[in-house]
Parts: structure tokens; sequence; C-alpha cells
């Protein structure tokens, strides 16, 4: 069983959340407060955490970039306020996805799921060669020859989602809900622009090819 903690100040939360996780084989643990939160995940082995945005203390920003200074361990941020800037920082700091408040437990459940399920693909197979370049899946860096190219996360999730895809096209809607569940109807256009800022440091345009209509793909050359 899968051994979660909740970091959420809502006390009325996690009980539900509890009982409906034990459904899909998840063990759920909760903490209210974010510093005390941290401490258990430095002691205990969990296999993901889910963080609340709004907390005392310090937010899940500060949180989330606490955890990430020692560990990789996935994180589902929650929040109520749905700006898209808070979820972009949440992002960048490292989070694996993000869901606003208020949110069915299904759908929480399925990206916990998706989560597991991409990291199973990544240890599958953690290296892959394009050309002069080199994908690592593990240590979520992008070389070309010796010299690592720095990216952003969500830089580095489009790559992952491209390369562990590129038997397909996929369209902007698709990648949208599998790299973070935003509304790909009122944020189609940031799949572009992502993907201009991925093209430019490749410093290869071509590996991503758009097709009309349809999305891009990753051309495997």
């Amino acid at each position: 069983m899968r051994k979660l903690l909740l970091i959420d100040d809502d006390e009325r939360l996690a009980g539900p959340l509890q009982q409906y996780f034990s459904k899909f084989e998840l063990s759920l643990h909760n903490e209210t407060h974010p510093l005390r939160g941290i401490e258990r995940i430095r002691k205990e082995n969990f296999d993901l955490v889910v963080l609340d945005v709004m907390l005392p203390e310090i937010d899940g920003f500060e949180t989330c970039r606490r955890i990430r200074q020692f560990s990789d361990i996935p994180i589902v941020m929650l929040t109520a306020r749905g700006e898209v800037m808070d979820r972009v920082v949440g992002l960048e700091l490292g989070a694996d996805d993000y869901l606003p408040k208020p949110f069915e437990p299904r759908e929480l459940v399925v990206r916990i799921q998706n989560i597991f399920r991409r990291g199973k693909v990544q240890q599958a197979k953690s290296v892959f060669q394009l050309g002069d370049l080199t994908i690592d899946l593990e240590t979520k860096q992008l070389r070309r020859g010796d010299n690592e190219i720095p990216i952003t996360a969500t830089e580095y999730e489009l790559l992952r989602l491209l390369l562990q895809n590129r038997e397909r096209v996929m369209s902007r809607d698709e990648i949208m809900q599998a790299l973070r569940g935003i509304d790909a109807d009122i944020y189609s256009r940031a799949i572009d622009v992502l993907v201009s800022r991925l093209r430019q440091k490749l410093e290869r345009p071509e590996l991503i090819r758009t097709v009309r209509g349809q999305g891009y793909q990753l051309v495997n050359r």
C-alpha cells in the first residue's frame, strides 16, 4: 500500500479522504502544520505529498521549496485560489501536479495514480539519446555532450511527455491535461509558448514537429 502525507490545516478534510483513499490501496496520513509535515517527510518514508497552498506559519509554496531541498518525493498542490500564476509558481518550485479546490476525491486519486504510473515508466528506461542530446529522466537533466542545458520543471515535463509518447502526435488539450490538468480550452495557448521555449533550448527546432490541426510530436533523430 502506498503511503501518502496530506499537509492541510483543514482538519475536516483528512478523515473523509483517508476513508476514500483506502479503497485504492492508498494510506493517507495527515499533518496540519507545514513545519511538522516537513519533519515527517525527513523521518518517514512517504510515496507522495498532497500539499495545500494556504497554510499557517509558511505557505505551500515555501513548504514545497523546502521539501525540494532534500527530497524528490512527488507533490500534488491544492489551492482554493485558481489563478494561473499560482499554478505556475507551484510547478516551477517542483510540484508534480496542481488541483484547485473544491475538488472531487476521485480526480485527486486519478492524478496521484497517474504520477505513480509515470514513475514506473521512467524506471523502465531512464536515459534517451536524440542525436547529440541526452535526456536523463532519473536525474531530470538535459545535456548536449558534457554540457547541461538548464530547463524549467515545466519544460522538462513537456519533453518527458513527448519523449515517452513519441510514436504518436499529441494534441494541445491532451498535453495540457497530462502535464498539469489546467483547463485546456482556456490555457491551450500556453502549450505553444512552452513548445517554443523548449525548441530554443534544444537548438534543434525540427525535433518537435508541429502537425497542423493535431498537435506536436517528438521526432526521434
